[in-house]
């Protein structure tokens, strides 16, 4: 394989629905209640893209030089061998430095500065962030390694992707209500992660610790269940009790099927036989987003 289709390998191109999931939802809420800046918009979801690649490059860095890759690993296979660490460090700078620029953009696209107090306080949680995405598996003492992914996942991809989205658009805090959407898609992310895990349950218990490893597979099944339930519990209890009722707020019902499909596969099966769930859960997550954001907007069509 040549070193270019291994670059776009490292990128890992099919998680990008799941990190835009809680930007779309974020931002579809801030619609909804406010005019927003559509340059706002394409930046934050291109500055949530490139934290998405950086977190996928320093990952698949992280894992090779820990030992956590090897020839019986159950996921895809990575592409270290053809690309050596100069190779990796070069993406890692290269995305970290794309993670800046867009971050910036954004912030000036919705603020109109880059030194005001709102716009200093995001760019110290982008480089909060920055810093998240490569240190989780990478380093001494990655905190990816130590079972703490469950809670990272959650508040990047749930608290920050979709409250974070909406406070940039919105220039408003969120209100405690918007935590229910937010842990919503961010209980799904999780999930995402879990069964991640939980496919590479066996390899993984050689140099890391995972929730699934100290759940075993039973639990961690258990735990699937719990991540997926809540998330729609978050959901149906924002649209029925946080907004005026409106039929077009449970739009994203529609794809309620996908998940009990989704569970339906990770009950049953294991090891490599899980990792079509994986891809069934990112785009359920994309596609319920897309709904969400959707169905509280259709009042403007109108």
């Amino acid at each position: 394989m040549s070193k270019a289709k291994c670059y776009l390998k490292s990128a890992r191109l099919r998680t990008l629905p799941l990190s835009l999931s809680g930007v779309i939802a974020g931002a579809g809420l801030a619609i909804a209640d406010y005019r927003v800046s559509v340059w706002a918009v394409v930046f934050t979801a291109l500055t949530a893209v490139f934290l998405q690649i950086l977190s996928n490059v320093s990952n698949e860095y992280g894992d090779y030089t820990h030992g956590t890759d090897r020839d019986d690993r159950q996921g895809p296979q990575y592409s270290y061998g053809v690309l050596g660490d100069r190779d990796y460090r070069g993406m890692m700078v290269f995305y970290a430095i794309m993670c800046c620029l867009s971050g910036l953009a954004m912030i000036y696209a919705s603020f109109g500065s880059l030194f005001s107090l709102d716009a200093i306080l995001l760019e110290l949680l982008g480089a909060f962030a920055i810093s998240a995405a490569i240190r989780y598996t990478v380093g001494r003492n990655p905190y990816g390694y130590r079972g703490l992914g469950d809670i990272s996942v959650l508040i990047f991809f749930g608290i920050v992707s979709v409250d974070g989205t909406y406070f940039v658009l919105a220039h408003e805090i969120p209100s405690a209500a918007l935590l229910l959407p937010a842990l919503g898609i961010g209980l799904f992310c999780v999930g995402v992660l879990n069964v991640n895990n939980l496919r590479d349950i066996k390899t993984d218990a050689m140099t890391r610790v995972t929730t699934a490893i100290r759940l075993g597979q039973r639990k961690a099944r258990i735990y699937q269940f719990i991540l997926i339930t809540l998330g729609w519990v978050c959901l149906l209890c924002y649209a029925l009790f946080c907004r005026m009722f409106y039929i077009w707020h449970f739009l994203f019902v529609l794809t309620l099927p996908l998940f009990i499909l989704h569970l339906r596969g990770v009950l049953k099966y294991e090891d490599r036989a899980l990792d079509p769930y994986l891809p069934m859960l990112v785009m359920s997550t994309f596609a319920l987003s897309i709904l969400l954001a959707t169905g509280f907007t259709a009042y403007l069509f109108q």
